[in-house]
């Protein structure tokens, strides 16, 4: 009985978790979608052809409208690679399409304090330019020709089918794409893909962010993440949130919940920060870069990611730290979250209904076919672009 009662409580956080972010998760997933459609990204080879601060800029921005799914952002770093533009601009890219897309500070905010949403915002780039820097150290040419060369035999990898459309040329200018008809098909296509890719992630991080914070006593949290010694928990926290990200499985939004019970928990404000940062670094993602870069470059990237991580989350709270920025409560929203009627609730049905009108519209407009067609890599023709 006590098994079924612990079971219950934890499926019932998880539950009230969702609750609360759902109208975040719409709300930025149509955001993610209209950007998507609205911002060209068919040229990437001839803006990203060398790892100057412009290309470094514009790979940041492209990746900040790009999707928020950690294997749809490699799969499209991989993709620029492949199509000549440069392996750090690339790598660039990849980190701003994970954290520097509006759902993830929508969540942040929403679960926890927008204090964490400026932090990944401000974090982000920090973290593309120690990144940078440790690449012109450490990455010789030689060793980013060889990952070029393994690039380049197209060894799939996950989500090839939604890089590939990414990738596709645009036609037409970014209001004619959106006044269209075509373009909010389009955006209804990329937005139900998005959910497609990412439930796995959002579900997991919600169950495991449920068991942990149903199961696990304060006081393990406390003692584990050096609570009372400021100095050390710093630190530590910058270090150890990056392999919690690994130990953890899920990437992205997924992070957030459990970013939050981390929170709860006791671990540093910039111990969060490099938790999320972490997602390009989980086990199955170091995979992925040993099929497309080779064993050699995947060791580099997953050692100088995580330099980077752990840099970048110190250097925040150090930087907010000095403002008075660090929110000294950490009773967020997943403490004591229940289903009322409230501004959450009327949100959840607005979103609600956008998520069924732009369901409705993916099912009606051949979404499924192209959906099994990209699953299945076979993207030789543009798919779900819009024609001004």
């Amino acid at each position: 009985m006590a098994i079924v009662t612990a079971t219950g409580h934890a499926l019932w956080m998880a539950f009230t978790m969702l609750w609360q972010i759902f109208w975040g998760l719409s709300l930025g997933f149509l955001f993610s979608a209209v950007i998507e459609v609205g911002v060209s990204k068919s040229e990437m080879s001839r803006l990203l052809p060398d790892a100057s601060p412009r290309s470094l800029t514009v790979a940041s921005l492209l990746g900040a409208a790009s999707s928020s799914c950690s294997y749809a952002a490699v799969a499209m770093a991989r993709s620029i690679v492949r199509k000549g533009g440069d392996f750090t601009a690339a790598m660039a890219f990849q980190f701003a399409a994970t954290n520097l897309v509006l759902e993830l500070g929508v969540l942040m905010w929403v679960l926890i304090s927008w204090q964490f949403a400026a932090a990944e915002f401000i974090g982000g780039p920090i973290m593309i330019v120690i990144m940078v820097l440790l690449f012109r150290l450490f990455v010789s040419g030689p060793a980013k020709k060889q990952a070029i060369d393994q690039a380049e035999k197209g060894v799939a990898g996950s989500m090839e089918g939604h890089a590939k459309m990414s990738m596709n040329k645009q036609e037409g200018t970014w209001r004619q794409r959106l006044s269209s008809k075509a373009g909010w098909v389009a955006i209804s296509h990329s937005y139900v893909m998005t959910w497609s890719m990412l439930w796995r992630d959002i579900g997991a991080g919600l169950l495991v962010a449920g068991a942990l914070g149903a199961w696990v006593p304060d006081s393990f949290w406390k003692l584990f993440f050096l609570e009372g010694h400021p100095t050390a928990a710093m630190i530590w926290g910058a270090f150890v949130g990056p392999l919690i990200a690994v130990a953890s499985f899920t990437c992205s939004v997924g992070n957030v919940p459990l970013a939050a019970v981390l929170w709860n928990g006791g671990i540093s404000f910039g111990g969060v920060a490099a938790f999320i940062f972490g997602d390009l670094i989980i086990v199955p993602i170091l995979l992925i870069y040993r099929k497309y870069y080779g064993g050699r470059m995947t060791a580099m990237l997953a050692a100088i990611f995580y330099l980077s991580m752990v840099t970048a989350a110190l250097l925040v709270e150090m930087l907010f730290h000095a403002f008075g920025w660090i929110p000294h409560a950490r009773h967020t929203v997943i403490a004591d979250a229940t289903i009322t009627l409230n501004y959450t609730t009327v949100l959840d049905f607005v979103f609600g209904g956008v998520f069924v009108v732009l369901a409705t519209v993916f099912f009606r407009t051949g979404g499924p076919a192209m959906m099994r067609m990209m699953n299945g890599h076979r993207t030789d023709r543009p798919v779900g672009n819009a024609r001004g």
